[in-house]
């Protein structure tokens, strides 16, 4: 089975990463580490140095300093190659032939051949689940199905680093779903992943580890829990809606403490009774109260006070 650890060594390693572009430092000192079977999820608002850092692992950025090491090998080296994979979020496949036939353009270009590239391309179609849609021209696939295909573009050399750049854009919820299951199944069966999303639920479901990157750094990483409570501790956030113009509430949040999002007054708050205080100061303030609740700060939360920015941003 291919995806096996060699000793003690690590799947991937970035250490001290810096790149420049002019006066614009788009990595700044990046550190991480993947491990075998780990997805990491890489999350940062647009702008934040997510492609350059991919780039520069898989060898197409030459970095100004630090180091990356697959497997011990530096990228861009012909043994980095052959362990690392990458899907991009642009497809990349030939539109005018079969499915069978653009894995076999790819696989040759890996140098697979003869029977090892029979065996590939079977591999990536059942694991794409496209085995009954192997003769069938690419540019007549559906968006998801596409999508699949550019996924299993890159997995004919069975590569055991793995990193994944959005690929679920502009896929349905089925899809979604399908790839979701992809990328779990690689994970089981040992590679080392690193996955970019905007979607929060997908870093949620998929990803062991997270890092948020932001101005060309690694601002966090951990689980989940670990980012959560790391940024909010034992405090709890309440949401509230009220009637009334946009402008006025927006006032009214902002000067006791809170923000703004998609209509809604978002307030971290230490104990239950502060909700009182609030509510009692909004009913002085002439804003009717439409709703609210009392929630545990998710990871959509941290992220935004982290960064100050939505992710998708």
């Amino acid at each position: 089975m291919v995806m096996q650890s060699r000793g003690a060594v690590e799947p991937l390693e970035v250490s001290g990463l810096v790149k420049r572009f002019g006066d614009l430092t788009a990595v700044n000192d990046v550190r991480l580490m993947v491990r075998a079977g780990e997805c990491l999820g890489l999350l940062g608002p647009n702008g934040a140095g997510k492609s350059t850092l991919i780039r520069s692992i898989v060898g197409r950025v030459v970095p100004d300093g630090g180091r990356v090491a697959v497997f011990g090998s530096a990228a861009g080296s012909t043994e980095a190659r052959m362990a690392l994979g990458w899907v991009p979020q642009e497809l990349a496949i030939y539109g005018r032939i079969s499915c069978q036939e653009n894995l076999g353009a790819f696989g040759r270009y890996y140098g697979l051949r003869g029977k090892d590239l029979k065996d590939a391309i079977a591999w990536c179609l059942k694991w794409a689940a496209l085995e009954d849609r192997q003769g069938d021209v690419a540019k007549k696939l559906s968006g998801g199905m596409k999508r699949r295909l550019n996924m299993a573009a890159g997995m004919l050399h069975r590569p055991r680093v793995v990193l994944f750049d959005e690929p679920t854009v502009g896929v349905d919820p089925q899809s979604r779903n399908r790839i979701f299951e992809m990328i779990e199944g690689l994970r089981n069966e040992g590679a080392a992943i690193i996955y970019t999303t905007h979607y929060m639920e997908e870093a949620e479901r998929l990803c062991d580890r997270i890092a948020i990157i932001d101005h060309g750094r690694i601002i966090a990483m951990g689980t989940k829990d670990e980012l959560v409570n790391g940024a909010f501790g034992t405090r709890s956030q309440v949401l509230a809606r009220f009637s009334g113009p946009e402008a006025e509430i927006g006032a009214w949040t902002e000067r006791n403490g809170g923000r703004m999002a998609d209509g809604t007054a978002e307030f971290t708050i230490e104990q239950a009774a502060e909700i009182a205080r609030l509510l009692e100061d909004a009913t002085k303030s002439g804003l009717e109260l439409k709703d609210v609740s009392l929630r545990r700060p998710n990871l959509e939360s941290m992220f935004l006070h982290l960064t100050g920015r939505e992710l998708r941003d």
